[in-house]
């Protein structure tokens, strides 16, 4: 949905240098977003960054005192920690916070909200001043889709792996897979600065143990989302979360099981109407290639498990930075229309 409202709104984006600030950015001029303003902001090391917003050049700025004076919605982009220092400065403001950095999973005063389940599961009931929003992360919008989707076709158990690309880590971790992808190809020691483990070529159940963060912990927070989100109307599935040597985009195979024998086309349906693309079958199955520049889930025809009465595989992919930046962007463009 693109906003239509004749209400013109200026903005801030918080972590405006991270992937998920530029995608953002990006989207607010594709979508003709209405804003008069857009202002970039993030910490000192990118402040005076030269960019691009709504097709005119701009720099970042340093966070500031004033820095969401008159802003209508501020984005938090960047990292969970960098929100956690700044929202309530922008909330303060009178701003409309949009968290999707994932720092507001465990802020319980804020809303979680998938706009495109709106038809399927509406949001849950809004709770404190109903202008902190969580948006959120890509995963957890994956987990909630297939969750709500499927909900009604009398799912008893539902189980997704993803397999996560580097760039969950910002570029930071894209530019450690890339030093290690080199430096493996002309035999030479690797890097492990950000992940204390070999990415490169290699797929991982855990990082090294000198890893700020670790992979536990963001399985654990994609569970944390899902059951905000789902908040007992649908079943919070099982997750498990591998690291794989990719840049950009999650792949992710779920396995659904049913109390009762479940007609595949009622189940490709069923997703299509949370708004996920359906690949028909003989088309070839998404990937993390395919799907890059996407806002949209994309997953494969539905396959029976040979093994499993009522058991059935779906194979999928999704941006992980596009789908999250187009999530928190709907958000803001309901609450015009609304």
């Amino acid at each position: 949905m693109h906003a239509t409202s004749s209400r013109i709104c200026r903005v801030a984006i918080a972590g405006a240098s991270s992937l998920r600030g530029k995608d953002l950015t990006e989207l607010i001029a594709e979508r003709s977003f209405p804003t008069s303003d857009i202002r970039l902001i993030d910490d000192d090391v990118a402040s005076g960054t030269l960019t691009d917003a709504a097709g005119e050049p701009a720099f970042i700025q340093a966070m500031a005192d004033n820095s969401f004076e008159g802003v209508e919605f501020a984005f938090f982009a960047g990292c969970p920690e960098f929100t956690i220092r700044h929202w309530e400065q922008a909330a303060r403001a009178g701003a409309t916070v949009v968290d999707l950095s994932g720092a507001f999973v465990d802020i319980h005063e804020s809303l979680p909200w998938i706009p495109a389940l709106d038809g399927v599961l509406p949001p849950p009931a809004a709770t404190g001043n109903g202008k902190l929003f969580f948006s959120p992360p890509a995963a957890t919008l994956v987990a909630c889709t297939l969750a709500a989707a499927l909900g009604p076709l009398d799912a008893s158990r539902l189980s997704i792996v993803f397999l996560q690309p580097v760039s969950e880590r910002g570029r930071c971790g894209i530019e450690e897979l890339e030093s290690q992808t080199v430096n493996l190809l002309s035999f030479q020691p690797i890097s492990e600065g950000l992940f204390d483990a070999q990415v490169a070529f290699n797929l991982l159940a855990r990082y090294g143990a000198e890893s700020r963060e670790q992979l536990s912990g963001a399985r654990a927070a994609i569970s944390r989302g899902a059951a905000r989100y789902l908040a007992g109307r649908a079943g919070v599935p099982a997750v498990q979360l591998v690291q794989a040597p990719v840049f950009y985009s999650y792949a992710f195979t779920a396995f659904a099981d049913f109390a009762a024998p479940v007609d595949l086309n009622a189940l490709e349906r069923a997703l299509a109407a949370a708004g996920v693309s359906v690949e028909k079958p003989g088309e070839a199955a998404p990937s993390n290639i395919s799907v890059a520049g996407e806002s949209r889930i994309s997953v494969a025809h539905a396959e029976a498990d040979p093994g499993v009465a009522n058991g059935c595989w779906l194979w999928g992919a999704a941006d992980n930075v596009r789908l999250a930046a187009a999530n928190a962007l709907r958000i803001a463009e309901k609450l015009i229309a609304s």
